[in-house]
């Protein structure tokens, strides 16, 4: 795209030109989803069930160590487009800078940890024996690349911030790519199990971490560039508080995923483990594409929050709203309908397992109906450098609802309790989203 016909953060946003702007993340986002999947499909196909459940155990302790990247992108990102909404180009590089460094340095440090609470973890999980050995050998493998895990969250937003939301993309494409062709070689061809797909996937984060890395040492045309770091502690505090919402989320929503393995294991097993797999890696696709949205939207709310553009950020909430409660009730239809066809690409190696997914999945899609409000709504409050607000909606949204929920709910209707709980508590999560949406709205004039 030519440097005249770029769409810039200070533009006025129709819903075609805010629909151009946010694709790119958008196509990030699922094309990361799928890679994802992908690794499921052939673990499951051609490894098998324990395998794939064992797999699905195992990330949500990369989620809790990885985390940092993306609290630091997300809540960094609204520091650095607020310098640049306010004309402070040099601000913005130094921060960029020193918080690229600073996820670098701490990545690091959480793999060395990772290899020492890895078994533990797993321990505390409670998962069966023959799925040990599994959750081991790719957990292992997994943390000699945690610091480029952490990267790749934390570029994918800023290139966003950058103006090259579509570099960002075609970088994912090809990390994906990479991703999936090794899954097919070492999987499939070289028949190296869990082993296999560990490999690819660390390989593949290689890829996605460092190539960003250096396109941003280098000279180059977009708005940001590595170089000689801003070193503030306090910005990287308040880059931690704009982010805290994520770092909770995330931090919680793993810790519900353990959650979820330890009840499904202990109702149905190792075959409720990769129902709910399969049920995840289904919903990938459109939980991503609001997490795209809300990654290219961001600092649209954190320009014109520090350029003092009332009437752009009214625009872009409106328009925000009417997409995620649309966009949500679509999703909802359409796994409804197709939950069949999509699990059997997964499991439909097993009849009863199919059917324990299908009746699953079509309890799970209520998640739909509010989650993508919740979504937007937190990341703009994060945009608008007020991680407080976020952070508490956050922590009511999965630390109080989803894990009183999955823990509450069972006890009452077994292993339906479990499939309801994501629905149930994106439900209960709606109400502080709509006090704090009313009771801000005329400090930072988005309504």
């Amino acid at each position: 795209m030519s440097k005249e016909n770029r769409i810039q953060l200070s533009d006025h946003f129709t819903y075609k030109r805010l629909f151009v702007f946010v694709l790119p993340t958008i196509a990030n986002m699922i094309f990361l989803s799928i890679y994802g999947i992908v690794d499921g499909l052939f673990i499951s196909n051609f490894v098998g069930k324990v395998a794939f459940a064992s797999v699905n155990v195992t990330f949500p302790i990369f989620s809790i160590l990885g985390v940092f990247g993306l609290m630091i992108g997300t809540g960094g990102s609204a520091i650095i487009g607020k310098r640049l909404g306010e004309q402070k180009p040099e601000e913005a590089n130094g921060y960029f800078s020193f918080f690229v460094y600073v996820c670098i340095a701490v990545g690091v440090v959480m793999a060395i940890i990772g290899f020492f609470v890895l078994r533990p973890a797993i321990g505390l999980i409670g998962v069966e024996e023959n799925m040990v050995r599994y959750c081991m050998v790719y957990g292992i493998i997994g943390m000699f690349t945690l610091p480029c895990y952490m990267l790749q969250f934390l570029f994918q937003i800023l290139f966003v911030t950058a103006e090259k939301p579509r570099l960002g993309f075609w970088i994912t494409v090809i990390t994906g790519v990479t991703n999936m062709v090794l899954d097919f070689l070492m999987i499939v061809v070289f028949q190296w199990g869990v082993a296999g797909a560990a490999i690819a996937t660390s390989i593949s984060e290689l890829v996605g971490g460092i190539t960003p890395l250096i396109y941003f040492c280098r000279p180059n045309d977009s708005l940001l560039r590595i170089g000689k770091p801003q070193v503030d502690i306090r910005a990287l505090g308040k880059a931690c508080s704009n982010g805290l919402s994520e770092f909770v989320s995330t931090i919680s929503e793993s810790v519900v995923s353990m959650l979820y393995n330890f009840q499904l294991l202990r109702l149905a097993g190792a075959d409720g483990v990769a129902a709910f797999g399969v049920m995840q890696y289904c919903t990938f696709i459109f939980f991503a594409i609001f997490a795209g949205y809300n990654m290219g939207v961001q600092p649209l709310f954190s320009y014109n929050f520090g350029a003092e553009n009332q009437t752009e950020m009214k625009n872009l909430f409106k328009k925000s709203m009417i997409l995620m409660e649309s966009g949500g009730l679509i999703m909802l239809a359409i796994l409804i309908i197709f939950a069949r066809p999509l699990v059997s690409i997964f499991i439909g190696y097993d009849a009863d397992l199919v059917d324990m997914a299908v009746h699953g999945m079509r309890i799970y899609a209520l998640i739909f109906i509010t989650c993508g409000i919740n979504i937007f709504v937190t990341g703009m409050f994060t945009a608008l450098n007020n991680g407080v607000v976020s952070a508490f909606i956050a922590t009511v949204r999965v630390v109080i609802c989803e894990i009183g929920s999955v823990m509450i709910l069972p006890i009452f209707f077994a292993l339906n309790g479990i499939w309801m709980s994501a629905g149930v508590a994106e439900a209960g999560s709606i109400i502080p989203v709509i006090i704090f949406v009313v009771i801000l709205r005329k400090r930072y004039g988005y309504a």
